[in-house]
């Protein structure tokens, strides 16, 4: 067996994972004097070479689809290759599987700032409501924090980062700290006012986009395509805007490509080392430190987690309770779209604003009491002159035979004509979709894989079907002519995973039998151990993670931080 290369300092706190919880964590302990090491899988950033955010799709193979086709569940998903180089839903050498009759579908980041590099910066807070599901109906589990506890930290999080908004009076949609929203485009005006006749709120987004000058940031001047990444860093990513920062002050120790492998602990069951693979020389190595925070991403946290097996944590490490790997969730998704005769002839404008929507339906319904399902979704709304993707005419050379004039005049008449809407809506955990090690398989490094479990319940379901009703009214309502897949809902609802939003696997509670982290995402028995992903997360409410991930990420930091001066941890 390969030597083990061990070393001989102690780090204060190891941070495994730079997405926006580690970024959060890293930021906030380096400005606070505490020495922060901080691990990534993947390689250094450099924006200018790593965002392609100005390329064009003529100027690379096949147009963006890349030099192979790849397919995932029959169908082709090109999605990933214009953004940097961070993986996608498949890494070779980097497996997971699925058990029987299910389909989980795993987006992993490897680079520094992981997904926050391109992800779509919705920022949206939870109401009050989300922190008490078990309380408002009886399903699920309360958090053991309140937005009262929370509150503060979002504020925090969005003075810093920057976040777009308007002051609504929402109860579903807390309002925050917000800039200036830039104004709506014109689909997005027709759909305000499709809206109001619905009596349906149609509001300026919460986007985690500056768009006046911030922090040394400049603001968003409508510059590229935003979703591949933002070299100005007018748009948030844990890289751009806390860890490089962070490093400035000295007290933070970057190690990248490191793959952590395993936590290791002592006769006490505290972490005193973390074994990973230096992925340059295929070597195992181990760091040794005073404190861990794990911040991977939801499950890979739940894979280390549960690889960090001894003696004394026979079924995983902070395991105790048997729930690390339950509850996983992730958004309820569906979409549907619309011709809009009335956007014809429209003058061609730059429509790409500063990326995303620039308005957006938040849950309208949350005080319904006679809903055929529980909770709620909201409606994120597409459409303009985009950058022409990948078979984004096929539609359209479809219904127009021949070539030529002919076509492009057809191709130019359907160009910015439809509205897509989608929706996000709330999963309520199930006992049948989690995750486990896969003891048959491992990866290209020895590490045994996650094998997943995936059931959507009736609750799902019905969400759908509401959606699209909810839709198809909406897209009528501006005078489109709607585009309805054939099939029920459990064909039409997006794939576990599908939306990259999971998460709630290794969650905070009160009971250490009934949950891993206390409600400071410290784990109930390893005191020097934490949690600053979406893994804490006990719900999964219908507003995207990110926001709530920073804001929980800050509170754990402020808390280790006072902790490591009692000298607790």
């Amino acid at each position: 067996m390969p030597q083990v290369i061990r070393s001989p300092k102690v780090h204060d706190v190891v941070v495994i994972g730079s997405g926006a919880g580690g970024g959060t964590v890293t930021k906030v302990l380096a400005d606070m004097g505490v020495k922060v090491t901080l691990m990534e899988a993947g390689p250094m950033l450099n924006p200018a070479k790593d965002y392609k955010e100005h390329m064009w799709p003529f100027q690379v193979p096949h147009r963006g689809a890349g030099d192979d086709a790849r397919f995932y569940f029959g169908n082709p998903y090109p999605f990933g290759y214009f953004l940097a180089p961070n993986g996608f839903w498949q890494i070779p050498g980097e497996p997971y599987t699925t058990g029987p009759d299910s389909k989980f579908m795993w987006f992993r980041s490897r680079i520094l700032g992981g997904r926050t590099n391109h992800y779509g910066r919705i920022t949206l807070r939870f109401a009050d409501y989300d922190f008490k599901p078990y309380s408002t109906d009886g399903l699920g589990d309360d958090w053991p924090i309140t937005y009262e506890d929370i509150a503060p930290y979002y504020d925090k999080a969005e003075e810093f980062i920057g976040v777009t908004g308007t002051k609504e009076g929402i109860r579903s949609a807390p309002d925050g700290i917000f800039q200036p929203c830039p104004p709506p485009r014109a689909h997005e005006r027709r759909m305000q006012v499709a809206c109001k006749t619905l009596g349906i709120p149609c509001i300026p987004s919460r986007l985690a986009i500056i768009t006046k000058n911030h922090n040394g940031r400049a603001a968003c001047h409508y510059c590229g395509q935003c979703g591949r990444g933002c070299i100005t860093a007018s748009n948030y990513s844990s890289s751009q805007v806390q860890i490089m920062p962070a490093m400035k002050t000295g007290n933070v120790t970057l190690m990248t490509g490191a793959m952590a492998r395993e936590l290791i602990t002592d006769s006490s069951g505290k972490v005193v080392a973390v074994s990973y693979i230096d992925k340059a020389t295929r070597t195992e190595r181990q760091i040794r430190c005073r404190t861990v925070v794990l911040a991977a991403s939801a499950l890979e946290s739940t894979r280390l987690l549960l690889n960090s097996k001894s003696a004394r944590h026979r079924d995983g490490l902070a395991n105790g309770s048997g729930v690390v790997g339950k509850y996983l969730t992730d958004s309820v998704g569906f979409s549907m779209r619309a011709h809009v005769p009335a956007l014809e002839g429209m003058p061609i404008y730059d429509s790409d604003g500063m990326g995303g929507m620039h308005v957006y339906v938040p849950w309208w319904e949350w005080a319904k009491q006679n809903k055929d399902f529980p909770r709620g979704y909201h409606i994120e709304i597409g459409g303009g002159f985009g950058m022409p993707q990948i078979g984004g005419f096929t539609g359209v050379c479809a219904r127009n035979q021949g070539y030529g004039q002919k076509l492009k005049d057809a191709i130019k008449a359907d160009y910015g004509t439809w509205i897509n809407l989608a929706g996000r809506g709330e999963m309520i955990p199930n006992k049948d979709t989690y995750a486990e090690i896969d003891s048959n398989v491992v990866d290209q490094y020895g590490i045994p894989v996650l094998k997943f479990h995936f059931k959507w319940s009736e609750h799902e379901y019905k969400m759908v079907d509401h959606m699209e009703r909810t839709f198809k009214a909406m897209l009528e309502a501006v005078g489109g002519t709607v585009q309805i897949a054939p099939g029920d809902a459990k064909r039409k609802i997006s794939l576990g995973g599908e939306i990259i939003h999971e998460l709630g696997t290794i969650r905070m509670g009160n009971d250490p039998n009934k949950s891993a982290l206390n409600k400071y995402c410290q784990a109930h028995e390893v005191k020097n151990l934490f949690v600053a992903d979406a893994a804490p997360f006990v719900s999964n409410p219908d507003k995207n993670p990110t926001l709530t991930i920073c804001a929980l990420a800050w509170r754990t930091s402020e808390y280790l931080a006072e902790e490591m001066r009692k000298g607790n941890v």
